[in-house]
């Protein structure tokens, strides 16, 4: 009897142990720059993953939990961060950062302790070197080709080009330059100035003195109104173009008058009531703005809240996988799990685009997660 109790006790015990190994919470380390140059970024991109978080706290009956760290716009801070959200909080899966340089700094210690990276900058990495990384940021060929596109159409022959002296100007200016080429446009210029600077005086009197129809800049945030408000003061009254990693009320606040027609290209998720009824984004994206509203008190007034959230979306519906194939979170084998499926994602709908995922490609995205918008008194415009 005693030894039938003793079964029985242990079977329960068991029972219990598997249930609450079962119940194990996912854990999500989030990087961001919530202070220095790229906290304009940083600080939406943190809005947004506390939406997401609101709007969907749990994955197939495991509760997310968040660890939420700022790496102050330094690199080499991102990628201790993760590796103390890798070590010590055992994390299952890291997004971040606000800029380039940080996403590519974690994207090394992904690699090394094989945790998935999901970047909401634009940073991309070939061959094995990226293998434990995904970029949610549509990649600069697909929306710098957009640009130009509308360039040819308004006639512009010749373009200047200034942009930050990193990674992400390093995308823009090879991206235009080919785009540029089989489009017949010519580029004068390929002027350079680091985040944290205050002037770009010499670079954009080059610029005015090459004479270009336009100028487009491989900038993003609040230190990407400097040149614009320079080429203003110049009398600089050629066309003007950006990324969009400048779709954000920073950089409009700070550029005002001088930002005024800029032409962009952005995810659909930046004019969502104004896309059409039957398009797949504008549910999730106007979703977003309610999970948005009802965690901040406010709508989103820009772009790269809603690629976090579309970070978190990517990680849940790879997680739900992951968790059916009975990988338990908290472990390396979970981790290899989550990373094949968020590689393996298909006609996943977010708010930026609807995203598809190959173990050799770091983006998802394609021409469905690209519209061309115009600044208008403060306000972006859909363009036809």
């Amino acid at each position: 009897m005693k030894t039938s109790l003793r079964l029985a006790a242990a079977a329960l015990a068991l029972a219990g142990s598997s249930a609450a190994t079962l119940a194990a919470d996912l854990k999500v380390g989030f990087i961001t720059s919530l202070s220095g140059p790229v906290s304009s970024l940083g600080l939406p991109y943190a809005k947004g993953i506390q939406a997401a978080a609101v709007y969907k706290p749990e994955v197939a009956g495991h509760k997310v939990q968040l660890i939420q760290l700022d790496d102050a716009s330094d690199p080499s801070t991102a990628a201790r961060n993760a590796r103390k959200l890798i070590d010590e909080d055992k994390v299952d899966v890291i997004i971040g950062t606000a800029g380039s340089p940080g996403a590519l700094a974690i994207a090394a210690v992904a690699r090394e302790t094989k945790t998935p990276l999901i970047s909401i900058a634009n940073a991309n990495l070939p061959g094995d070197d990226g293998a434990w990384m995904v970029t949610l940021p549509q990649p600069a060929p697909l929306m710098i080709g957009a640009v130009v596109e509308r360039m040819k159409r308004s006639g512009v022959k010749t373009v200047g080009y200034i942009g930050f002296s990193d990674a992400w100007g390093d995308l823009v200016y090879d991206s235009l330059t080919k785009a540029a080429e089989a489009n017949g446009i010519k580029v004068l210029t390929n002027e350079r100035y680091a985040r944290a600077d205050t002037s770009v005086t010499g670079q954009v009197l080059k610029i005015v003195a090459a004479r270009p129809d336009a100028v487009i800049t491989g900038t993003s945030g609040t230190p990407g109104a400097l040149p614009y408000l320079a080429l203003a003061e110049r009398g600089y009254k050629g066309l003007i173009y950006g990324t969009h990693a400048l779709i954000n009320p920073d950089f409009v606040r700070v550029g005002g008058n001088a930002v005024d027609g800029l032409l962009a290209p952005t995810g659909p998720v930046i004019v969502a009531e104004q896309l059409p009824a039957d398009n797949p984004v504008r549910k999730v994206a106007l979703d977003f703005r309610a999970a948005y509203q009802k965690a901040h008190g406010a709508v989103p007034v820009d772009a790269f809240s809603a690629y976090s959230f579309d970070a978190w979306l990517l990680f849940a519906d790879a997680a739900a996988r992951a968790l059916a194939a009975k990988a338990q979170p908290g472990t390396p084998q979970f981790r290899v799990a989550l990373r094949d499926a968020i590689v393996s994602t298909k006609e996943l709908v977010g708010t930026h685009g609807v995203y598809n995922f190959k173990p050799s490609d770091r983006y998802g995205s394609d021409e469905r997660s690209r519209v061309i918008v115009k600044l208008d008194k403060g306000q972006w415009k859909l363009v036809p």
